[in-house]
């Protein structure tokens, strides 16, 4: 099994290119992020996962998490290393120096976040939780509750959770029971949840729950939900950490991948009620913990880059070792990297982790544009374009992750099979994330719902014309490889633009065509926008500055995408505009 080396080369490089990195490095509160700061973050960061994290990576999933004495039992060295993550300051990166974080751009905690989901994905999605709760707690709590929880999650002493799911409410989350009592001056919840990741530990002295619930007097559905702080135990006024509270893992679930991440059934009061304390305003619920869904629906994404990166370093690792069969133009046995077929699924990786990386550097810039832009119009165009591509990033990067983890499979071919090689690893740890913080299907809807038909194309046709403009500015230079790039992603553009015309024109016919074509619109839209990164970054590879060696890697990685994986674009076109008919046709009880 192959170790994880963070790629650093080609991480600064979609940071600067993609990602625009000098131009945030000038916006009001980001100046401290210069190029030899963030070359020396991700040089730590890149030395902390290989040496550390990387390699508990197979172990944790091997021993998994368990619940013994009513608190879950971490996997062996998961606790220490968690000690050295947060002493290390890594959980401030983000936030702001006032609030003792490390005033970094959303967009270098990206990058830092996929070095760290690369390396040991069940470890990392404990803070990437954190994180999520933070931004929340920023945006929506009441001062006190900030003052007395913000400083611990920040600097990672404590960790947090976020609960939503229950039983009888998974995507409905207007199906949720919990209630919460009030009190004088806080309330009692009760109650269970259950899919809480990290919802226990044993590596911090308290986690803070994020938990949806209702109170008395709330309306149903969605509407009625309010937003609590459920400590782990209660913190007393001087800060100090006071009795245990009614909150407790029942179990954890049994799942194909990330065993080392304990999901857990959470039960809240038991014992006469979790103390809980409101966040924001009643039955607002809902509209808080967006914040932290939609922070989390980044990372996600973030996380088909990374664990595709881990399968395509091992899959590359293997392929330039394992010796087996003739290939033309060689003499005698060769190693498998010389096959035509294997350098075929070698480059659907490659090309496709460019591709997401490029596209989730692309969309936490804009979240940054969204917190620090001096000009208002500024920030609104950011944030109508985070919103946009949030659900494709979501959405497209962690289906592809589902292809590029499953080639990396293939290429060890009954060796990946074979659970001691780790490729069966990457392949069961990717297939959570088309699922939690919301399946494709609703990224989708989402997508097509709220972010096309709502506001009649608008943004997206913004970012068509976008990528009009790529497509000339590499026609401009008058150099034949990039006049073949921007060709084929002329030809990606009209198929997404077409198809974005078409649903506008039919969504209002038949109910049932938003739903039926969403997920191609989804699919389309993501592979359209990895065309536009992968020609961005052949334009800035033909600058000056960048070896021969990178700038032949960058052209020919762009090309083969344009060729083998842009295609599928039409073929996305073509099943939106064959309707919904044949999809609802068939009765119920024949299927």
């Amino acid at each position: 099994m192959s170790g994880y080396t963070a790629p650093l080369a080609d991480m600064r490089f979609a940071l600067a290119e993609l990602g625009g990195l000098p131009q945030l490095n000038l916006l009001p509160g980001l100046r401290d992020a210069t190029p030899d700061v963030v070359d020396a973050v991700l040089e730590e960061a890149a030395r902390l996962a290989g040496e550390v994290l990387a390699p508990l990576n197979r172990p944790g999933d091997t021993a998994g998490s368990a619940v013994r004495d009513g608190q879950v039992a971490s996997p062996p060295g998961f606790a220490d290393a968690y000690r050295s993550f947060w002493q290390a300051g890594w959980p401030a990166l983000p936030f702001p120096p006032e609030r003792g974080g490390q005033g970094l751009p959303e967009l270098v905690a990206t990058a830092v976040n996929e070095i760290w989901q690369a390396a040991n994905m069940s470890f990392a999605l404990c803070p990437m939780l954190t994180e999520g709760a933070v931004v929340t707690l920023e945006q929506h709590a009441a001062k006190e509750l900030q003052e007395r929880y913000l400083p611990m999650l920040i600097s990672g002493e404590w960790t947090a959770t976020m609960n939503l799911t229950e039983p009888q409410a998974g995507s409905d989350l207007g199906a949720v029971k919990m209630r919460a009592e009030p009190r004088s001056d806080h309330f009692l919840l009760s109650g269970q949840k259950i899919f809480i990741t990290w919802g226990d530990q044993d590596f911090t002295d308290n986690i803070v729950h994020l938990v949806l619930a209702r109170l008395p007097d709330a309306p149903p559905g969605s509407r009625g939900l309010s937003l609590f702080l459920v400590p782990k135990f209660l913190v007393r006024e001087d800060g100090s950490l006071g009795e245990r509270n009614d909150v407790h893992p029942v179990s954890i679930e049994h799942k194909m991948g990330i065993h080392a991440s304990p999901t857990c059934v959470m039960s809240y009061g038991d014992h006469g009620g979790a103390i809980g304390y409101l966040i924001g305003k009643p039955h607002d619920g809902l509209s808080c913990m967006f914040t932290m869904m939609n922070h989390a629906r980044l990372a996600v994404g973030v996380q088909g880059l990374s664990i595709s990166e881990r399968a395509y370093q091992q899959a590359r690792g293997y392929a330039r070792e394992r010796v087996q069969g003739q290939a033309a133009g060689f003499k005698g046995s060769v190693t498998i990297v010389h096959h035509p077929d294997i350098r075929r699924m070698l480059m659907i990786m490659k090309a496709g982790v460019e591709a997401m990386r490029g596209l989730c550097y692309t969309t936490a810039a804009s979240l940054d544009y969204l917190r620090h832009a001096a000009d208002d119009g500024l920030r609104r165009r950011h944030e109508q374009r985070f919103a946009l591509l949030t659900p494709i990033v979501k959405g497209w990067c962690t289906e592809l992750s589902q292809e590029i983890t499953s080639l990396g499979l293939q290429v060890h071919g009954g060796m990946g099979y074979v659970e001691e090689t780790g490729a069966a690893q990457h392949f069961r740890d990717a297939r959570i994330t088309t699922i939690y913080e919301g399946t494709t299907g609703i990224q989708a809807g989402d997508l097509v719902g709220r972010k096309l038909i709502r506001d009649g194309g608008r943004v997206m046709g913004i970012l068509i014309a976008e990528m009009k403009q790529a497509a000339d500015a590499l026609l401009e230079t008058r150099d034949a490889a990039l006049a073949a790039v921007a060709k084929r992603l002329a030809a990606g553009v009209v198929a997404l633009e077409r198809a974005t015309r078409w649903l506008l024109d039919h969504h209002a016919a038949d109910a049932s065509i938003p739903g039926a074509a969403s997920v191609d619109y989804l699919m389309l839209a993501g592979t359209v926008c990895g065309a536009w990164q992968m020609a961005r970054a052949s334009l800035a590879v033909m600058q000056d500055g960048y070896d021969a060696r990178l700038r032949q890697a960058k052209l020919v990685t762009a090309r083969f995408y344009m060729e083998h994986l842009l295609p599928r674009s039409q073929a996305y076109f073509e099943s939106i505009q064959a309707g919904h008919e044949s999809i609802m046709a068939l009765g119920e009880d024949q299927f």
